[in-house]
């Protein structure tokens, strides 16, 4: 089951919505503090719904601090600031999406699942059983695909990256568009297509996020001295180019 982490410190505004998510099939966790919201991500719920007006700290920091500690599931950010630039510094902060009140329950509910899918396509996979049944199962841990050993390498399969030895941590979208940009590395990949299969072909919010998502990615993958960069062609969308600097 799809579990959903609601963070949102009005009861008024939190029993309806986790009802609603509760009748959608969702096991939702509710929480109306920062510090809260924290403790409930470390076990790694598929999708945080985050209020920004918390008691005891911003919203904003809960989403970089949950990115930080190598949070990759599904952060949307449901508030009262609604202004553009509340919401690019939400996206720069790790957001995945960003849904000012008041909004339509539709809505909201078409976002949830967005992000539940993708929570579902970014499940690792199942742990492996144990030779003697009387030992505990442990996961299987995939080793570094067979590559250059001085090359950027994703692994599909295991939604892992790697330049050298160096394991790359990565978000989910943010994983999800170096993927696709690898598939098919030094071509254009479109905003669109990038959108439609990254995000959902039913997205709702400004294609603003995608450059976000994109900006983090230079930044790790630079940070990382990775031999390959994500190069935008204006007005069409990116590519996946080896740095030959770096190689």
């Amino acid at each position: 089951m799809t579990t959903v982490l609601l963070v949102e410190d009005q009861e008024d505004i939190a029993l309806p919505l986790q009802r609603m998510l509760q009748r959608d099939g969702y096991d939702v966790t509710w929480v109306d503090t920062g510090a809260g919201a924290l403790e409930a991500i470390g076990a790694r719920p598929d999708v945080v719904v985050l209020d920004l007006g918390l008691p005891d700290m911003d919203g904003l920091d809960v989403c970089r601090q949950a990115r930080d500690g190598g949070f990759d599931g599904g952060i949307m950010i449901v508030t009262a600031r609604s202004d553009e630039l509340d919401r690019v510094v939400g996206l720069d902060y790790g957001a995945d999406d960003y849904l000012a009140k008041p909004f339509g329950v539709a809505e909201m509910q078409a976002r949830v699942r967005a992000l539940a899918r993708r929570a579902a396509r970014s499940a690792p996979p199942a742990a492996t059983g144990p030779a003697d049944p009387g030992q505990p199962a442990r996961a299987a841990q995939p080793a570094p695909p067979a590559a250059p050993a001085t090359g950027l390498r994703v692994d599909r399969a295991a939604r892992r990256v790697w330049v050298a030895a160096a394991e790359v941590a990565l978000t989910t979208k943010e994983f999800d568009v170096l993927a696709l940009l690898d598939t098919t590395r030094g071509a254009v990949v479109s905003r669109e297509q990038l959108m439609a299969e990254v995000w959902d072909e039913n997205w709702f919010g400004s294609t603003k996020t995608l450059d976000v998502t994109v900006g983090r990615l230079r930044q790790k993958l630079d940070k990382a001295h990775a031999p390959a960069q994500v190069v935008t062609v204006r007005g069409v969308g990116f590519r996946l180019e080896d740095d030959p600097a770096r190689a």
